[in-house]
Order: C-alpha cells, then sequence, then structure tokens
C-alpha cells in the first residue's frame, strides 16, 4: 500500500526543513559567527523550539557554541545587549521599591480584613444577643 499524499508531502517538507537548518549551522560556523539556536533559527527560517526538538541538530548547536565560545554561557549574549550595571541597579532599586509597595499593600488589606471580620463577628454577636433575649 502506497503512504497518503499528505505523509509524503509532510515527510518532504520535514526533510527540507532539517536540511536548511544544517546547512545554516555548517554555513554560521565556516563564517566564524558565533552558533547559537537563535542564529541557526534565523538563518534556516525555522522556530528555535522546533531546532530544540531535533537532537542532532541541537547537539552540534551546543558543541559548536561551546567551541567558539570557550566557556559557552557567558560569551553567547552579544555584547550590545548585556545589562550594564547601572541598569541591573536601576532594575534593582524599582523591583525593591515594588516589593515595598506590595508588602505595605498587604498590611493595610491584612488590616482591612480583620476589622471587617471583626464588624462581622459583632453584628452575629448583637443579633445573637437580640434574638435570645
Amino acid at each position: 500500500m502506497r503512504p497518503d499524499p499528505l505523509s509524503e508531502a509532510a515527510a518532504r517538507r520535514h526533510e527540507l526543513t532539517r536540511s536548511r537548518a544544517v546547512q545554516a549551522l555548517r554555513e554560521l560556523d565556516r563564517a566564524g559567527t558565533p552558533v547559537t539556536f537563535a542564529g541557526v533559527a534565523h538563518a534556516a527560517g525555522v522556530s528555535r523550539s522546533w531546532l530544540y526538538t531535533q537532537p542532532d541538530i541541537s547537539g552540534q548547536i551546543r558543541r559548536l557554541r561551546q567551541k567558539t565560545n570557550g566557556a559557552g554561557s557567558a560569551g553567547a549574549i552579544p555584547a550590545g545587549q548585556r545589562s550594564t550595571d547601572a541598569s541591573l541597579r536601576a532594575r534593582l532599586a524599582a523591583a525593591l521599591d515594588r516589593n515595598k509597595q506590595l508588602a505595605e499593600e498587604n498590611t493595610r488589606l491584612h488590616r482591612q480584613l480583620a476589622r471587617a471580620l471583626g464588624d462581622q463577628r459583632f453584628a452575629g454577636i448583637r443579633s445573637g444577643n437580640d434574638q435570645g433575649g
């Protein structure tokens, strides 16, 4: 029995995609460009998530990335995209301010809840006394 045309088309498309990814990977490596998932995905016109699902291709990307970057992870971010100390300090200060605001709001809401529960309890006691007495 012959495979259906949709399955054949899907298999051809998959192989073409794989060959584009492998070709892009080789070209980046040959050019001395840092080999990253994002770079290969962009050059091949595929998604990074698809690259991760291809064990042989993702393994080759990891090996080449380590080869070109030495240690690997520290140099993977281009200099223009790395955070500066000043921007990190500003983000930390903003996060600390937001944390302080949230803590204050949390305290205020706890007080409101305690007051509301106290009022509710008091109302229940008063209505209970009125009915019982």
